[in-house]
């Protein structure tokens, strides 16, 4: 199993290295770019790099909350 997790683990790095290196070009590097540039082709509009993460923020915040939410359901019947 130690070689399964190893595979997950790089996987996993690899795909967050990936999120973050597309991101950070997008948001600090693109800006400077003239818009007629080829490489705008392979990136979203700029509103978008505000609105992906506070999506993401706010579907984490809800799933947190409801996970511990549930927990203290749980809990509260056992007791």
């Amino acid at each position: 199993m130690e070689l399964a997790d190893r595979a997950v683990g790089f996987l996993l790095s690899v795909i967050s290295l990936s999120i973050f290196t597309y991101y950070t070009f997008w948001v600090i590097i693109l800006p400077f770019v003239d818009g007629d540039h080829f490489i705008h082709k392979y990136f979203l509009p700029r509103e978008y790099a505000i609105l992906i993460p506070v999506v993401a923020g706010v579907a984490l915040l809800c799933f947190l909350c409801a996970f511990i939410g549930l927990v203290m359901l749980k809990s509260k019947k056992k007791a």
